[in-house]
């Protein structure tokens, strides 16, 4: 068997998205500009139809004002906190197995991260690692103001149950009172309209994945009120850095009120952006406040229109792929996510194994030896507790005992469109090989 480098998850780019890029740098609009907007609106129906293919112009106002393209998905998540008005003296509870995002949103907005362990060797229909139900419900105070479900790997959360439970808890919700200014005004709104703990999804892995739901197909970024996506360089849709929030419909708040919000926060507080400005006679702005600057440029659209264009066949290679993989762990016994059923489908991110009988040093070693065949594998995630930035805010990993567990036998093996089954089958022979030597 000749040696192969398999690298771990490279960008999938093509030449249409070189020459799209290409016609971005030469059209002078190289920051926010028309490139965003549309993404922006194709983005929408594409999370609320799950088609890629819909002229978003002949309905402009229908897909207006309902996804904000931004810099990276940990600006979108922080800034939908700060839509909603979360900060000081808030919490946010927070899956302990997660990535760091998840959780410093909340931190830079000053709010404080309560973790919540998973369920106990995950989800037993899906193996995904969810966060314990049972245990969120203990953590809900007067004092909680957002849950952070992720639709981790790629595999929607059980959104049913979580809203049960925040429904439960609605005596406990005092929503914010307004500060006077336009962002207090519009946060006290939504948080008086809601009624209750907001359900801030992280679908960074997401896009494209969805749930059954009365014989419909629920897409994430429509489950939760705010949601947030990442297009880092790694995920299945990629803008090289990037990400995007978007909201469900909010009764008695305008979007556009939403919109201009994100669009506030992500530029300086700017009350125009580049585009706006170039109207005749539109060059005076005003600053609203001192706020952030994260937005996405044209450069970055451009990848992503043309990474929507080709995104359900991306998704489809993706599930070729996940199905040799299932077989080969069937025949070996191994623990793996499920990543579609009758009930859902994954986009397919990350697929995972946890390998029966080995800790974390042997994980180690079995690690090395992928590497030295030339397969580069991963981990996704070692627990936030055991970081040390979350250790010296009073974590101990010992408190989240199911998250550890399912950490310490874990494997990330490749998973992207650039393996070829020859690829693939290499994998596959390979971790025969080398999970044979610890049985």
């Amino acid at each position: 068997m000749d040696k192969r480098m398999i690298k771990f998850s490279p960008p999938d780019i093509s030449e249409a998205e070189i020459q799209e890029v290409s016609e971005a740098l030469r059209s002078g609009w190289i920051t926010t500009g028309p490139r965003t907007k549309l993404l922006e609106k194709r983005l929408a129906a594409y999370i609320e139809t799950g088609k890629n293919d819909i002229d978003v112009n002949e309905d402009s106002d229908r897909w207006s004002n309902r996804v904000v393209c931004l810099n990276s998905g940990t600006a979108a998540e922080e800034l939908n906190l700060r839509v909603l008005g979360i900060g000081c003296g808030d919490e946010v509870i927070v899956p302990a197995f997660t990535y760091s995002a998840t959780a410093s949103s909340a931190i830079h907005c000053g709010a404080t991260v309560k973790f919540v362990d998973i369920i106990r060797n995950g989800n037993s229909t899906n193996h995904s690692p969810e966060m314990d139900y049972d245990m969120l419900e203990t953590l809900i105070s007067e004092k909680t103001k957002a849950i952070i479900p992720v639709d981790i790997y790629g595999i929607p959360c059980d959104y049913e149950k979580i809203y049960n439970i925040i429904n439960q808890k609605r005596h406990l919700f005092k929503p914010k009172e307004s500060d006077g200014t336009f962002l207090g005004d519009l946060s006290s709104a939504i948080q008086k309209s809601i009624g209750r703990i907001a359900v801030i999804s992280d679908c960074a892995h997401s896009l494209g994945a969805y749930v059954i739901q009365n014989g419909e197909k629920q897409y994430c970024g429509r489950m939760g009120d705010f949601s947030s996506f990442s297009f880092h360089a790694v995920k299945n849709f990629t803008t090289a850095e990037g990400g995007a929030s978007t909201w469900k419909k909010i009764s008695g708040v305008d979007d556009a009120d939403i919109y201009k919000a994100f669009q506030l926060l992500s530029l300086h507080g700017q009350n125009k952006d580049a585009l706006a400005k170039t109207k005749i006679g539109s060059w005076e702005y005003d600053i609203i406040a001192p706020y952030y600057k994260c937005n996405m440029t044209d450069i970055m659209a451009a990848l992503g229109l043309c990474q929507l264009n080709r995104y359900p066949d991306l998704l489809s290679r993706r599930h070729k792929i996940i199905e040799k993989y299932d077989k080969m762990c069937y025949e070996l016994g191994v623990f793996h996510l499920y990543h579609s059923s009758e009930h859902f489908y994954s986009n397919g991110h990350l697929y995972i194994v946890r390998i029966p009988g080995i800790d974390d040093e042997k994980r180690r070693d079995i690690i090395t030896k992928f590497a030295q065949q030339g397969i580069a594998t991963n981990v996704h995630y070692k627990p936030l507790p055991m970081m040390t930035a979350y250790k010296q805010l009073g974590n101990n990993i010992a408190d989240f005992p199911n998250s550890y567990k399912y950490y310490e036998n874990l494997i990330t093996l490749p998973l992207h469109t650039l393996l070829t089954d020859e690829d693939v089958d290499y994998i596959i022979d390979n971790f025969k090989t080398i999970i044979s030597q610890y049985k």
